[in-house]
């Protein structure tokens, strides 16, 4: 909430709404005239969104992906004229139980492979996908928490404060919901609808989403930068962001009274 510096007055999208916890603290601080609209693809959002907040003038939801962004922006005329962009790549379980069971019952054995291996960062790759596959020539594996127990049994190591499952489900999710190509569209996005002094905020809990996060910010904040031999003056050109402080990650206390924290990342720019 810092990091959005969040004006009574101004205009704000939360682009990944899931249970309406950020959107909640959003309005909190906004006064009349401001306002928050709501993205999210899944269904029951609609429906959560619909029971929390539809007395609130000051709220609109939309049933979209994120890399819808600037369209939703535009219909609403506020392209250019937003005080801040959250986009928290997070996922809750109801999210993924549904999605979850229809795909890790029917991917293939090489695709839950390379699945694991290029979004999951899973060492134990191997050993999960014989026991996935094991288990669901058995039964099919319909919630969440089957999968986490299966994973489990499979890996032979712990890291300390991480569930065994953890990379697993980042990896799934990424899969299903196309996440790191809906990131890479949805970026640029935020450039137009911005308006200067807006922020940009971006919570992520992978190194692969981080990592498109930081160069892409880096990148707007170079500019186009022009070969030293050419007769230009001044700096360079099309400078769009500046970063705003550096990486933050949650203190000790926060993880203690929200341990799915453990693992964001934060990162903050400035529409210039």
């Amino acid at each position: 909430m810092a990091a959005l510096a969040i004006r009574p007055d101004g205009h704000y999208v939360d682009a990944t709404f899931g249970r309406g916890g950020h959107a909640a603290a959003i309005l909190a601080k906004l006064g009349p005239t401001g306002s928050l609209l709501a993205l999210d693809r899944d269904p029951n959002a609609a429906e959560w969104a619909k029971a929390k907040f539809a007395d609130d003038g000051r709220f609109q939801f939309v049933w979209s992906r994120f890399s819808k962004l600037a369209d939703s922006v535009a219909e609403r005329g506020l392209s250019g004229r937003l005080n801040g962009v959250l986009l928290d790549l997070g996922v809750s379980s109801p999210q993924l139980d549904d999605p979850a069971a229809h795909w890790i019952n029917r991917v293939d054995e090489a695709e839950l492979e390379r699945v694991l291996v290029e979004f999951g960062e899973e060492r134990f790759h191997r050993r999960i996908v014989r026991a996935i596959i094991a288990a669901r020539r058995q039964a099919p594996i319909g919630t969440t928490g089957r999968l986490a127990a299966i994973i489990a049994s499979a890996v032979p190591t712990r890291e300390a404060g991480k569930h065994p499952a953890t990379r697993v489900f980042q990896a799934i999710r990424i899969a299903i919901n196309e996440e790191l190509y809906e990131l890479s569209v949805v970026l640029p996005q935020t450039v137009q609808v911005l308006a200067p002094g807006g922020r940009l905020a971006v919570i992520s809990f992978h190194s692969l989403e981080d990592r498109i996060v930081k160069q892409f910010m880096r990148k707007q904040a170079r500019g186009r930068e022009l070969p030293l031999d050419l007769p230009v003056a001044g700096g360079p050109q099309g400078v769009t962001l500046r970063p705003v402080g550096s990486l933050a990650r949650p203190a000790n206390l926060e993880i203690a009274h929200n341990p799915r924290a453990r693992s964001a990342l934060l990162r903050v720019a400035e529409r210039v």
